[in-house]
């Protein structure tokens, strides 16, 4: 890595206060469920996805594939 890298200023958003950056989160969140392309999760959706999130996420290995 090179030290110029050190004195860089932050561009876009980290440029940004955190409120004008949430202002901006709030508008785009709005207009993605105006035009209906947002996603909100049914019940059963979030049931499974709080069941995938509980389970391992590999098998543990049998004796023969631990040698």
């Amino acid at each position: 890595m090179s030290e110029n890298n050190v004195n860089r200023k932050p561009r876009g958003f980290a440029a940004m206060n955190p409120e004008k950056q949430r202002e901006i989160a709030s508008l785009g969140g709005r207009a993605a469920h105006m035009s209906g392309h947002a996603h909100e999760f049914t019940t059963e959706e979030a049931r499974a996805a709080g069941r995938k999130r509980h389970q391992p996420k590999t098998a543990p290995a049998t004796p023969q594939q631990t040698g």
